[in-house]
């Protein structure tokens, strides 16, 4: 049986540097574009050259090698002719395969927003697509509010999608641009676009995630036959987000249902880099990914529950939709006080550590486990810590250096002009070798200067730990009152992009910070040596 393309569309440097918080440089759009050309997306549409000087500087040259690179711009204004348009020309004079114009298709938006009538919007998809076509690129139509358009005046809707088909048009995108359409809607429309002369293999879908359907609103265009999706990494977008192409892309190719009908370009091999893709663009946006993300989240194939965690280990269908392997993730079952020996066994596996199931050793690892998380630990959450837990009480890790004690010193006072500031100073002692040495810092608050002062002499290891980060840094109390315990969960990174968490819990949030960090050096120092496991250091 011959599977249909669906055609991947990405618009996370367009549609997603909309999202609030996020500013691409040219630097940044250059190296997504090459994430995505070298991923395998069909289309990688890069903004609107002649917005800003970003964009216009990022369209001087072809930024894709396979993927089609797009341009994105308006239709050319009502009594402008398509040659004299400024905004239509900077789209034709930059080095794209495609061009991708924005068209209003619903009445009240061409009466409100463009102040012309309908049939002058109408001559303006008419000559923008002529124009674009006739200069040797391909033409997208992006048919803004097509959804609420229709709803509204069905007649006219169609008539945008229509002229712009007739045009010369490759694709013609139906985009619910406010995000509200429900599934059954969109399937619904989409036929009755395709009922009235417009083909399937023309169309797209361009949905955004205001009511959280997106993804589903995007599948149910596709089975009525559109064979476009637009989309982004890890759905960013403005407002609530856009469809989630790192979401649909193994959802099209592992589920029966779809990919039984259907191809994309990324095929199996490829699907195995999702995973790196989305935790890469993640890192470029310098924010931790999301664990809970489908797919491709530390959390999508993890199991907390003891008995979950007993069924999975004899097969892991009983809790598992899709092979983590191939979307380049991987099963994890966490250790937790709601976990039984299966947990614990398949996490020292993991690690690399062989433990027999009736081995005492296990049994007392379960009970300081349990009793830390009574005291509010929380494992789950640290696995770099539970590894450091786990080697010490079933056998041994190396003495990198001993503490001896350290001291946190605020002061709040003047500057020399007059300006009140606050000062941290930290003071750490450490025995390494059988050497005392006292390391002092100053820092931005007083973890930071603890961390500082912690790393800034480490004697033989300093070179160890040039490139070890802290990236992300939580607190959780955990009872009420200003002498509530603490729970401190960091976040560290290493030069090869390796992520692990730690965690430290006191009544004292520095010395909960400081349990922490002391962790993340030791484990930096053992995955140096190879003597730390995969799970923890992902």
């Amino acid at each position: 049986m011959t599977r249909e393309k669906i055609h991947l569309f990405d618009t996370t440097l367009r549609d997603g540097q909309q999202t609030p918080g996020i500013d691409f440089s040219v630097e940044d759009k250059i190296a997504i574009s090459r994430l995505l050309d070298q991923f395998g997306i069909d289309y990688v549409e890069g903004g609107y050259p002649g917005a800003n000087p970003t964009d216009t500087a990022f369209f001087t040259e072809k930024r894709t090698r396979k993927a089609k690179f797009v341009a994105f711009g308006m239709t050319k204004r009502a009594g402008v002719s398509a040659a004299n348009d400024p905004g239509l020309a900077a789209l034709l004079q930059s080095k794209t395969d495609a061009i991708c114009l924005v068209a209003k298709s619903w009445d009240y938006h061409v009466r409100v927003a463009l102040g012309c009538t309908n049939e002058e919007n109408l001559q303006s998809i008419r000559e923008s697509v002529e124009a674009v076509t006739a200069s040797g690129r391909e033409a997208l139509i992006d048919c803004e509010h097509f959804f609420d358009g229709y709803k509204a005046n069905p007649g006219y809707a169609l008539a945008c999608a229509r002229t712009a088909f007739e045009a010369g048009a490759r694709w013609v995108v139906l985009c619910d641009t406010n995000g509200g359409s429900q599934p059954n809607e969109v399937r619904d429309i989409v036929s009755a676009v395709i009922a009235a002369g417009i083909p399937g293999a023309a169309l797209g879908i361009h949905a955004h995630d205001d009511t959280g359907q997106a993804i589903a609103n995007s599948l149910a265009a596709v089975e009525a036959g559109v064979r476009q999706i637009q989309g982004t990494l890890n759905g960013i977008g403005e407002r609530c987000g856009n469809a989630n192409l790192v979401t649909l892309i193994p959802t099209l190719a592992l589920k029966e249902t779809y990919s039984s009908r259907f191809e994309t370009a990324i095929d199996a091999e490829r699907l195995t880099e999702l995973t790196q893709l989305s935790h890469a663009f993640d890192e470029l946006l310098n924010r931790s990914p999301n664990h809970q993300s489908p797919y491709v989240g530390a959390s999508a194939f993890a199991t907390k529950a003891g008995i979950h965690a007993s069924a999975l280990l004899k097969d892991p269908r009983t809790y598992e939709h899709v092979v983590p392997e191939s979307v380049g993730n991987f099963r994890k079952v966490m250790v937790s006080d709601q976990g039984g020996k299966a947990n614990f066994l398949n996490a020292l596996k993991r690690r690399g550590i062989e433990v027999a199931k009736d081995d005492s050793r296990l049994d007392t690892l379960i009970s300081i486990v349990k009793q830390r998380e009574a005291q509010g630990y929380a494992y789950e959450g640290a696995d770099a810590s539970f590894e450091l837990l786990a080697r010490r009480t079933l056998g041994t890790i190396p003495s990198f250096f001993e503490i001896d004690g350290f001291r946190v010193m605020v002061e709040r006072r003047f500057d020399a002009n007059g300006q009140m500031k606050t000062v941290s100073e930290a003071v750490v002692r450490l025995v390494i070798d059988g050497q005392r040495i006292m390391s002092v810092a100053e820092g931005d608050g007083p973890v930071n200067a603890l961390d500082l002062a912690l790393r800034k002499d480490l004697g033989k290891f300093n070179r160890e730990i040039e490139d070890l980060e802290l990236v992300d840094y939580k607190v959780r109390i955990l009872n009420g009152g200003t002498e509530a315990i603490t729970r401190v969960l960091i976040e560290s990174m290493d030069g090869d992009g390796t992520r692990w968490w730690t965690v430290g819990v006191s009544e004292n949030i520095i010395d909960a910070s400081f349990q922490a960090l002391i962790d993340s050096i030791i484990y930096k120092l053992m995955k140096n040596r190879h003597m730390a496991g995969r799970l923890a250091a992902e």
